[in-house]
């Protein structure tokens, strides 16, 4: 499934409340930027068994007074099987899921800091982090422009319309 057809499901399946489409169409933009950054349309994401994502601790080599809270990304089943099942008898799945729905749900998580992609297949070392925080960033850049041009169609309306 290419980007856009990924973004289209994101809003074919938003909560149909009037809004929330409308919501997911604005900052489709965004995450079609920052998937876009990414060589794969679809990672694998560790899971529990009650369907939680799997939020892993991160401590920098370099600087380990900085502590992260990440979520990894596998281009390849083999990959997050391995990484999750060393011994087997993890309770954890891997599922695929397109990437601007991994990127999507950065925006409703709270807890993980980072997005970490891991691109190439049996390479644990080197990996493509998008920061909750540019995540947060760019969406806002997208719905404060969707939130100007309603309330410029809302003063379009003349007063006296009835």
């Amino acid at each position: 499934m290419n980007l856009d057809q990924q973004i289209q499901t994101l809003i074919d399946n938003a909560p149909q409340d009037g809004t929330t489409p409308q919501v997911v169409e604005a900052i489709a933009p965004a995450l079609k930027i920052l998937a876009e950054q990414l060589q794969h349309p679809e990672y694998y994401i560790l899971q529990t068994l009650d369907q939680s994502w799997v939020v892993q601790p991160f401590i920098n080599v370099d600087q380990p007074q900085i502590k992260k809270r990440v979520i990894y990304a596998f281009s390849n089943l083999e990959d997050a099987l391995s990484y999750a099942n060393p011994d087997s008898s993890s309770q954890v799945l891997a599922i695929p899921l397109p990437v601007t729905h991994i990127l999507f749900q950065m925006v409703v998580l709270e807890m993980p800091d980072s997005l970490c992609f891991f691109e190439t297949p049996n390479n644990f070392q080197s990996a493509t982090e998008i920061k909750r925080s540019e995540i947060q960033e760019l969406i806002q850049v997208y719905l404060k422009d969707y939130q100007q041009r309603r309330q410029s169609k809302s003063r379009k309306i003349p007063p006296n319309i009835a």
